[in-house]
């Protein structure tokens, strides 16, 4: 049995880097882990979700939504999010 990296794996299974396919689940992968640290935070700081969409100005169901990576959310309303439980965060815009 061949044994693959995880890169390997990925450009065998998925697409090479910059096709279409590549991009879309990079997307929704880094999708998933915005709403899975969105989650997290969440609980640590013990909100509902109902509390947090109070603290952000939007409904539950958005909350939601994004941790579950089910729905579309804005930057405006991730950055909101996360001032909102004290995250920092870190942007890194590569070109």
């Amino acid at each position: 049995m061949k044994t693959y990296k995880l890169s390997e794996a990925e450009d065998r299974l998925i697409g090479l880097k910059g096709t279409d396919e590549r991009d879309e689940y990079d997307f929704e992968l880094r999708l998933e882990l915005i709403g899975d640290m969105i989650k997290i935070a969440r609980k640590k700081r013990n909100l509902t979700q109902e509390q947090l969409g109070e603290l952000v100005g939007v409904k539950k169901a958005q909350i939601s939504r994004l941790e579950n990576s089910t729905g579309n959310v804005t930057f405006e309303t991730v950055l909101r999010i996360f001032n909102a439980l004290g995250a920092k965060i870190n942007l890194n815009l590569q070109m």
